[in-house]
């Protein structure tokens, strides 16, 4: 399981400058959902022995009241999702009626907390502390996130947090019982209705398997005499801590079955169209490199008007995942499931494909001689040969001159070239790019090896010449 730590806190104390500054960049997986979770953005927090989870929220008032039932939702469920709190307050305003609130909510969580002290900038750290040692939180600490003050040691204090908890952290296990296959999807999808009706088939019961996460629960299935998990992240709504007619929908959740997975698929319902949340749980799968499937549920709901508008969306949208096999099924009537368990073993098939250098290069050499990259700076990039880099992902490393040059769109050249000679759709491709050894960028260095060598021949007298 992946060490979670969430930021919380009231508005302008610097959250979001926080979580920029330790995942190192603004580009981090960052999970959009509209409506859902608006106020939550995930990264990745690289410690020196874990690679963390770190989950920014909105600004949290304190006062129940003044929030809207969704933000407070979203804030409350970062909390119980995570490991250690982070509870932010402003060293530069001092302690705020607001800020004695919000940490009784957070306590009565009794998740571990961490007091830090933001923008911190020009003060002694005992200083910026002094007011908020009368909160009582045992661990406190004094950083300025605009300013990178503190961050290392606010990195290894979590990090020997995590060592300190490190039964919690154990790595996730899920028994053999054939390939691993992650159902994962918005809410009210299908989810729960396609993995029952799979189960059903075959009469296998469902059950928690030992060393699974606590969040996905992996259901032995067996298909036409062939084992397979399916990990559902149907649990992934908590109606008990609900209000009524709103459900939660966790992306940590949906991340740590990516992960365990090795293909996943993804549903939407055909009914309400392929929207932004769809695309974000695509780009998930594809961000960790696992074979995909689109399945399109509900179609057997719609009118052939609205399924042509449907697919014309789906075209639409889904232009840089053009490489996605689509299905279309119903899940409640148990049409196509046949198809998509035909569809997974191919995907596997695909995926496990031993390629040559032989094989590649050919590939390569043909797509070169086809379309040359463009030159730059008059200079044209060369590319040599190619060989696989392993599987799952699937890599293939090219070798060559000057590839830094290669543009954004000659490697999508390349990448779907390689894709349609193997049959790998489906099969997210990692490309990788490295450059031969150039024999003369030593060259100056070499020339002034014998310095004094050639000083001396400079020192020479010239011949005279007879006239």
């Amino acid at each position: 399981m992946t060490p979670v730590v969430a930021i919380v806190g009231r508005p302008n104390v610097g959250k979001s400058t926080l979580f920029n500054a330790l995942t190192q960049t603004r580009d981090a997986l960052v999970a959009d959902w509209p409506g859902l979770t608006r106020d939550r953005q995930y990264g990745q927090l690289e410690l020196a022995d874990y690679q963390a989870t770190l989950i920014d929220t909105g600004g949290m008032l304190g006062d129940e009241g003044e929030l809207t039932e969704l933000m407070d939702q979203q804030i409350m469920q970062a909390i119980d999702e995570a490991h250690l709190v982070m509870f932010v307050v402003s060293a530069r305003d001092g302690l705020v009626g607001d800020d004695e609130r919000i940490l009784e909510r957070i306590r009565s969580t009794e998740k571990p907390v961490l007091l830090l002290a933001n923008k911190a900038e020009g003060q002694i750290n005992e200083v910026a502390l002094a007011e908020f040692y009368q909160l009582g939180v045992a661990d406190v600490l004094a950083v300025s996130s605009a300013h990178r003050k503190g961050l290392q040691e606010l990195l290894a204090f979590i990090n020997e947090h995590c060592k300190t908890h490190q039964a919690q952290f154990t790595a996730d296990v899920i028994q053999d019982h054939g390939p691993k296959i992650a159902i994962i999807g918005r809410p009210n999808v299908g989810k729960s209705t396609l993995v029952n009706r799979l189960l059903r088939q075959d009469r296998v019961l469902a059950y928690d398997m030992p060393g699974t996460t606590r969040d996905s629960i992996a259901l032995p299935l067996i298909w036409d005499d062939m084992p397979y998990t399916l990990i559902d992240t149907a649990g992934v709504r908590r109606r008990a801590k609900v209000g009524e007619g709103i459900e939660k929908f966790s992306i940590l959740k949906t991340i740590e079955s990516i992960k365990l997975a090795q293909i996943c698929v993804v549903m939407m319902d055909a009914t309400e169209g392929i929207t932004d949340q769809d695309l974000h749980l695509l780009g998930l799968a594809v961000h960790h490199a696992k074979p995909v499937i689109l399945v399109i549920n509900k179609w057997d709901h719609l009118s052939q008007e609205h399924r042509d508008y449907v697919k014309e969306k789906i075209h639409l949208k889904m232009q840089a995942f053009e490489w996605v096999p689509l299905l279309f099924i119903s899940a409640l009537h148990g049409s196509g499931l046949r198809v998509l368990m035909e569809r997974i073993d191919l995907l596997m098939d695909q995926a496990d494909q031993e390629l040559t250098a032989n094989q590649l290069t050919n590939v390569l050499s043909e797509a070169f001689k086809a379309h040359q990259p463009p030159l730059v700076q008059g200079l044209s990039s060369q590319l040599k040969f190619a060989h696989s880099g392993g599987n799952h992902p699937m890599r293939i490393v090219i070798h060559g001159k000057r590839t830094s040059h290669l543009p954004d769109s000659y490697k999508r050249y390349l990448e779907n070239t390689f894709r349609k000679a193997f049959d790998l759709k489906g099969v997210p491709i990692v490309m990788q790019f490295r450059d031969g050894k150039n024999p003369y960028k030593d060259k100056k260095n070499k020339d002034n090896a014998y310095p004094s060598r050639r000083k001396k021949a400079h020192n020479l007298p010239k011949p005279k010449h007879n006239s």
